[in-house]
């Protein structure tokens, strides 16, 4: 199978661009070495899917694909994605405060540890937020420079501008998305309740829709020199799966199962994340009612009851069946716009059934 071998081969990118920058930094001082531990610990695991739709979108349009190996340009570019994300966690669970990820702590709860385990002097929280700023910042020069490895191997005339333009605007809109979230996380009490929901889409489509699956599936279309009118199709059909994609993980964030999805029950809401199924219920409740869930979302301590009142309260107000409801109407429009997409019929099979991943996950 095609994208078995691709997870393969980008495992094993990464563990060999890992390995060598461990030598790297080992040379600098050994007391840096843990960088290295925790970055590969983290780059271990997760649901690829970046690197799938990207591999997937570039043998829609490659005029012929070969056999994949580590060398090849598109595993290159599936890595460089896989590093920029894993830098993305580092600094969002921060941004966040999420103490989990993926079942393990935080980049930033394991500097905490370090701290508590060596006996260092000051306090661990801002050795745990410095380390994990650190940390995601080279992870982000590392994506940059296996991208540009990947870049040097590409045979297409079209695909070295196009990539180039595609990855930048990638990074660009996904840290205006960042913004975006933070920015409404403190901002929302002051703001208008009725445009909740339309603040919540905004920093849906740029923080995640755009980033997680349209900018994969423009940078490997790019790569095997598609059009733009090519590039154009694609993105009707990755960003409403975009969409789908975080209006779902919202749905997990907040009724999940913790053994699945390795985050704490109600995680989301502990957090005091702006989505459209929490806007949605505050634009669906009574005032006084609003109020009070407003003050639980931002208080940053909830207990057990508390959160299965705000989750009962989602439920009633009808937020958790309009969401619903979103993610099937954009789940729709993701499917009719693959079906029209001028593109080889295997790499169209497979990203249907990337399609049916994205939308029927559990964690």
């Amino acid at each position: 199978m095609p994208q078995d071998l691709l997870l393969t081969l980008v495992q094993e990118k990464l563990d060999q661009f890992c390995d060598a920058r461990r030598i790297e930094l080992r040379e600098i001082s050994p007391d840096i070495e843990v960088i290295m531990d925790f970055t590969q610990s983290l780059l271990a695991g997760g649901k690829r899917f970046r690197a799938l739709f990207a591999h997937a979108a570039w043998r829609g349009y490659a005029a012929k694909s070969g056999e994949l190996t580590i060398d090849h340009p598109i595993v290159g570019i599936a890595s460089a994605l896989e590093m920029f994300h894993a830098a993305a966690l580092v600094h969002d669970d921060l941004l966040d405060q999420s103490d989990t990820r993926r079942g393990q702590p935080a980049i930033h709860k394991r500097f905490e540890a370090l701290h508590m385990a060596k006996g260092f002097a000051g306090t661990k929280e801002r050795f745990g937020v410095a380390g994990s700023v650190l940390v995601g910042d080279m992870m982000l020069s590392w994506s940059s420079e296996l991208f540009g490895d990947a870049l040097l191997k590409a045979d297409h005339p079209r695909s070295e501008a196009a990539c180039r333009a595609e990855f930048g605007k990638m990074r660009f809109e996904v840290m205006a998305g960042q913004y975006l979230d933070v920015l409404e996380e403190n901002a929302a009490p002051t703001r208008d309740r009725s445009e909740a929901v339309e603040r919540a889409n905004r920093v849906m489509l740029y923080k995640t829709a755009k980033y997680s699956l349209e900018a994969p599936l423009l940078i490997g279309s790019a790569l095997s020199g598609a059009t733009e009118a090519q590039r154009a199709g694609l993105s009707k059909f990755g960003i409403p799966l975009g969409l789908a994609f975080q209006l779902r993980d919202d749905v997990l964030g907040v009724f999940g199962d913790p053994e699945v999805t390795g985050k704490p029950a109600g995680d989301d809401l502990r957090e005091g994340k702006r989505t459209v199924l929490t806007g949605l219920t505050l634009e669906s409740v009574p005032a006084s009612v609003g109020k009070l869930f407003e003050e639980l979302l931002t208080s940053g301590e909830l207990d057990p009851e508390q959160i299965e009142f705000m989750r009962n309260l989602i439920v009633e107000s009808g937020a958790l069946q309009k969401t619903e409801q979103l993610i099937s109407e954009y789940s729709t429009r993701a499917i009719e716009a693959l079906a029209g997409l001028e593109i080889d019929d295997d790499a169209r099979v497979a990203l249907a059934h990337l399609a049916n991943a994205v939308i029927n996950r559990s964690k």
